[in-house]
């Protein structure tokens, strides 16, 4: 079983359009409505994937009472913690040309109590599961030492710690040793304080988290593709992907399918390309099934193209 930590869930809208032009009145040519937030959309990915997941969040108002219908439907357990704020609702606006922008509300403010029973539903429900999945951003009254405690504590009963979060947050929480972090290439480059202009940048950034506490580093690069740097090497690995419809959780996607086929090594690599390079192909924040996949598309090496400049360099 996978358990997926989401501190700071979402119920998520994405609007097709044509294109996007402010001030005019603009007419959506498809939308969904679906449970959001990192953790969430990864426990999707492995559920689609025909694995077990148990999601844990903070859920509160009718948008937490709809994330919860929304993912008993799609088959998928759910650990809701009851908060006294209104869980936060997020837009999307997916253009034909594959640029989406979105608009992330902040979320409600949990208290010291809330804080405290959303540690005890992790440790309660952590016995089972071979990894737990600890995503996205921090709500309004959690600090952000928050995701390093959840990591000592996951560690001290046994559990492996996959975790996808920023800013410092991230840096705190490597501290604690995480067995795989995955940030994308903002992520990456704001961790360690300088820019990235080519997969080689990457990779002594990737080396320097690793330094700083990661046991792993999987880094989403973007349409480049994906890195993975750990004990025993580093793997670079790409994808054919014919057309981007939306690439809304297709990084959560891309942890689901790494951390399904074991959460090490170029295999585990391999999966989570296949897993991202799907889910760019799906509508709003659809989730790959098997059937979605493309394993013979994927390519994986370990000579790794250090002088290829990224298609989107972070300055």
């Amino acid at each position: 079983m996978i358990l997926t930590v989401t501190p700071n869930p979402s119920l998520d809208r994405t609007y097709e359009v044509p294109v996007l032009e402010r001030g005019e009145v603009i007419r959506a040519s498809g939308e969904r409505m679906d449970p959001g937030g990192k953790g969430v959309n990864v426990s999707r990915a492995v559920a689609a994937a025909g694995r077990r997941t148990l999601a844990v969040l903070p859920l509160g108002g009718a948008p937490g009472a709809l994330i919860a219908e929304l993912l008993d439907a799609q088959g998928i357990e759910v650990a809701p913690v009851p908060v006294a704020g209104a869980t936060r609702s997020n837009i999307a606006l997916a253009e034909a040309d594959g640029v989406l922008t979105k608009i992330n509300a902040p979320g409600p403010e949990l208290t010291p109590a809330e804080e405290e029973s959303l540690l005890g539903a992790v440790r309660t429900h952590s016995a089972d599961a071979l990894w737990i999945a600890c995503c996205g951003s921090l709500p309004q009254g959690l600090a952000p030492s928050w995701y390093a405690d959840v990591v000592a504590r996951a560690h001290s009963g046994g559990a492996r710690i996959a975790l996808d979060t920023s800013g410092p947050a991230l840096l705190q929480a490597l501290r604690a040793r995480p067995d795989v972090v995955k940030p994308n290439a903002e992520e990456l480059s704001a961790a360690v304080g300088r820019p990235l202009v080519t997969v080689g940048d990457a990779v002594k950034a990737a080396e320097e988290l690793r330094t700083m506490g990661a046991r792993a580093v999987l880094a989403s690069l973007g349409a480049d593709g994906q890195l993975l740097v750990d004990g025993k090497g580093t793997w670079f690995g790409t994808a054919r992907v014919a057309a981007v419809r939306s690439n809304v959780g297709a990084g959560d996607s891309s942890l689901a399918g790494f951390l399904i086929a074991g959460g090490s090594g170029p295999e585990a690599l391999a999966s989570a390309v296949a897993h991202g390079a799907a889910a760019v192909q799906l509508p709003g924040s659809v989730m790959p099934t098997p059937a979605d996949l493309d394993p013979a598309s994927v390519t994986v090496t370990s000579d790794v193209p250090v002088d290829l400049v990224l298609t989107e360099p972070v300055s």
